[in-house]
């Protein structure tokens, strides 16, 4: 086992041992404390994000994304609103879900724990050191974090600010860690670091997913590829319908809520698609789209069968024209990925029969799948998007970074 992986494994421990047993309060001041630390670094955040990007762009890495891994004042801001909105919602620890008495007079009830250690792996989103740093420390988790090469400078001075906002409130700063060497070799023995590990959480493109998935040893939670659907009935309302997919596409098409295919019911395929395409052309949306999508509109170009299966993360729009409702729910349910999927409709049976019909983690009647996220749901940020079924599904807050166990006062029963 490598020496650097086993010490902080050992520190994570302890670490996690202490923190379990801190009062909300005291875990409320520690995310207060962090959030006043990442606009004491800013400044040093910020450089170390700029040599990020450069580095990113002499690389060659694709505009979307250098967009992911820049930061700016606002992000900065935005990571730090995190902190504070998560100090505000209620403490998982501890809570007793039920109690129940049995037969033999014992009181028998459920009480949430936290996991203990989290290791997470994530790509090229700074952003992901914070928000999962705060997540993990409310929900009383000690966490080693293992970020991409491009975002290293930018997660190291991140990580410093956290820390030093950590042992102001008085806690030991490797509650939270970053593992400085990113390197695939090290990635693999972390997966495999099963004697510190409680789960592991990966947080990126396919490729990541299934390559921890494939070569971990350590229980994973699978989270995130978006290959998300809008389908526009044809019972739709073609404004809100447009509307609805610029925001869904355009307004950050690097994510994974983001749509990456259209299907459109024939009935309304002729009026819709040249509006759509009027809307879509100030972003540079390029359009793949099935014989009938190309022969209304001459800017698509014929989609294969590998862009309906595309997660893009781009300006790329795969298009579909179905004949019926039951055709879009079999190519939805073909090609999805049970993140997101998105039904336009002012058909209030239409919109019962998809949310019946469709399996993801979240489904939609007439709003965007932007939605899809920790802070639009309540829950102050997302470890993650979990799209398997198991323990968790969908954003993944604090309840869902607990487990729990049983507690059980006797007055000296044994059992016959």
């Amino acid at each position: 086992m490598n020496s650097l992986l086993q010490e902080m494994g050992i520190a994570a421990k302890a670490a996690a041992n202490s923190l379990r047993k801190a009062s909300t309060n005291q875990k409320n001041a520690g995310l207060l404390a962090m959030e006043a630390a990442l606009y004491a670094h800013q400044d040093a955040i910020l450089a170390a994000n700029a040599k990020d990007i450069a580095a990113a762009e002499a690389n060659g890495l694709p505009t979307p994304m250098i967009e992911r891994l820049t930061l700016n004042p606002q992000r900065i801001k935005g990571m730090a609103d995190s902190f504070k909105e998560i100090a505000q919602l209620a403490d998982p620890v501890g809570y007793v879900e039920e109690m129940t008495k049995s037969a033999d007079g014992l009181m028998i009830g459920k009480q949430r724990v936290p996991l203990g250690v989290i290791g997470i792996i994530y790509e090229s989103r700074p952003n992901v050191t914070a928000d999962a740093s705060a997540l993990c420390f409310k929900s009383g988790n000690a966490v080693i974090l293992r970020g991409g090469k491009e975002a290293l400078e930018s997660n190291k001075a991140i990580m410093t600010a956290l820390q030093s906002g950590l042992a102001e409130a008085g806690f030991a700063k490797d509650t939270l860690q970053l593992i400085p060497d990113p390197s695939r070799e090290l990635a693999g023995e972390f997966m495999k670091l099963n004697d510190y590990l409680d789960c592991l959480i990966p947080r990126g493109g396919a490729g990541l997913i299934q390559n921890v998935l494939k070569n971990a040893t350590v229980p994973v939670i699978e989270t995130g590829v978006g290959n998300c659907h809008l389908y526009i009935d044809q019972a739709a309302e073609l404004e809100m319908a447009t509307r609805i997919l610029v925001n869904a596409k355009c307004s950050r098409p690097s994510v994974c809520n983001s749509i990456e295919t259209l299907v459109v019911h024939e009935a309304v395929a002729d009026a819709f698609l040249p509006v759509f395409a009027e809307a879509l052309a100030p972003y540079k949306v390029e359009l793949r789209g099935d014989a009938k999508t190309c022969s209304i509109l001459p800017e698509a170009v014929p989609a294969t069968e590998e862009d309906y299966t595309a997660e893009f993360l781009d300006f790329i729009l795969a298009v579909k024209v179905v004949s019926s409702y039951d055709e879009a729910i079999a190519h939805i349910q073909k090609y999805s990925t049970g993140h997101s999927e998105v039904i336009v409709t002012a058909h209030y049976q239409t919109a019962q029969n998809f949310l019946n019909d469709i399996d993801a983690a979240a489904v939609y009647v007439n709003a965007s799948s932007r939605f899809t996220d920790g802070g639009c749901f309540g829950l102050g940020g997302e470890i993650g998007i979990s799209t398997q079924k198991l323990h968790a599904r969908g954003p993944m807050g604090l309840k869902e970074l607990t487990s729990y166990k049983y507690i059980i006062y006797g007055e000296g029963q044994i059992r016959s």
